[in-house]
């Protein structure tokens, strides 16, 4: 089984090579890594380049937003399952595609794991465990989905479900996995183990502004696709957030 992972970057110099170092440690193999680019002015095509023959594929050009850089990865992937890998963020260990791969069979559209919050000044100590279990697609309208850089899906389902709308700016992935498994036609299976340690500080984990944005993208993304939500729903995963830091 063949696994592209895309990585979408922006002026990311400072985080993505230990990134792709993670990618590249991966037991599994064929791995198909894409970086996709936004035409940064720092130093992250160097840093990329670097990487030599473990990259597979470099695009690097302006783009209008991470959904639109991450359409284009999803294009260029020639995989059998597709991931996203934020560029800075990476791998909690050297088995996690060739988990995925293992969990993967006729019977199964998407795998999907747990993730590590951890604070840049302290990679070594994680703050916070998203744990995937709780999610099912019952739970969409209460804003639960399992953790994108987490989430590894057959190719194949891309092309049923179609791209990330490039007309939300933080939700976006939300807005997918709506699309993807409302219809409970997707075969799924949750790994309980950290695959991916987070920074915290991300486009939806940096302060309210972005929270109060995030909620309102996703009640948008519900109600675009049918499934009813309200408020109180949207706010109720707050307190078993909270206990995130607490059960790490």
């Amino acid at each position: 089984m063949k696994i592209s992972v895309v990585t979408v970057a922006y002026n990311s110099a400072e985080t993505i090579g230990e990134t792709m170092k993670s990618v590249a440690a991966q037991r599994h193999a064929p791995i198909e890594h894409i970086v996709v680019d936004g035409a940064s002015t720092d130093a992250t095509l160097a840093v990329v380049r670097e990487q030599g023959p473990h990259v597979s594929t470099v695009l690097s050009e302006p783009d209008r937003g991470i959904y639109d850089a991450m359409n284009k990865g999803v294009g260029l992937a020639t995989g059998d399952v597709i991931g996203f890998l934020n560029a800075d963020d990476y791998y909690a260990h050297e088995r996690v595609l060739a988990d995925v791969a293992s969990a993967f069979g006729d019977d199964v559209d998407a795998v999907f794991g747990d993730v590590g919050f951890f604070r840049a000044d302290r990679p070594d100590r994680l703050v916070r465990r998203y744990r995937s279990k709780r999610f099912g697609p019952e739970r969409l309208a209460w804003g639960w989905m399992p953790p994108h850089p987490a989430l590894f899906v057959r190719a194949e389902v891309f092309r049923q479900v179609g791209a990330f709308r490039t007309d939300y700016r933080i939700a976006g992935d939300f807005e997918w996995i709506v699309r993807a498994f409302s219809g409970a036609s997707i075969r799924y299976r949750h790994l309980p183990d950290v695959m991916v340690h987070m920074r915290t500080g991300g486009i939806s984990t940096g302060g309210w502004r972005n929270t109060v944005l995030l909620n309102r993208e996703v009640m948008r993304a519900c109600r675009d696709n049918g499934v009813p939500t309200n408020w109180p729903k949207l706010l109720s995963k707050y307190p078993a957030k909270v206990l995130e830091f607490v059960l790490r």
